[in-house]
């Protein structure tokens, strides 16, 4: 089954020049493409909407501030069970925990900066594209 995933590539991906990998990674699944593909600095308003369900958390405002701290990619993923795909691609936010050939076990460094965001369920992909793609959903 088709389906499409938001997928963000973090400032520290952009920063430290992992860009290009982590596409070809996601380039390489025979089934999955990229529909839609920016370099954005995101806004605040963006990002506490896309965060909303960890306000009040300990991270929450160390995030806020890495997201904020440079740009990031911002991508539509499309193909065969790519939101379960994506997220096995990444690996564990902890990047101990993440296997070699993940991105996340492969490139990580710590849990905060963690490279990656997928959506982790079809109801979060819709409701995370229409905060970054309105026009596309």
């Amino acid at each position: 089954m088709s389906q499409r995933t938001l997928v963000l590539l973090k400032p520290d991906a952009v920063r430290r020049g992992l860009v290009g990998e982590i596409i070809g990674r996601l380039e390489s699944k025979a089934d999955w493409r990229i529909t839609a593909l920016e370099l954005r600095t995101l806004e605040k308003a963006t990002l506490e909407q896309h965060y909303a369900e960890h306000v009040g958390k300990a991270f929450y405002p160390p995030l806020l501030d890495f997201m904020l701290s440079g740009p990031s990619i911002v991508m539509v993923v499309e193909g065969e069970r790519v939101i379960e795909g994506v997220r096995t691609l990444a690996g564990p936010t902890d990047p101990i925990a993440a296997a070699p050939g993940s991105i996340r076990g492969d490139f990580g460094t710590i849990v905060r900066e963690n490279l990656i965001h997928a959506s982790d369920s079809e109801e979060s992909a819709e409701r995370e594209m229409k905060i970054f793609f309105p026009g596309l959903v």
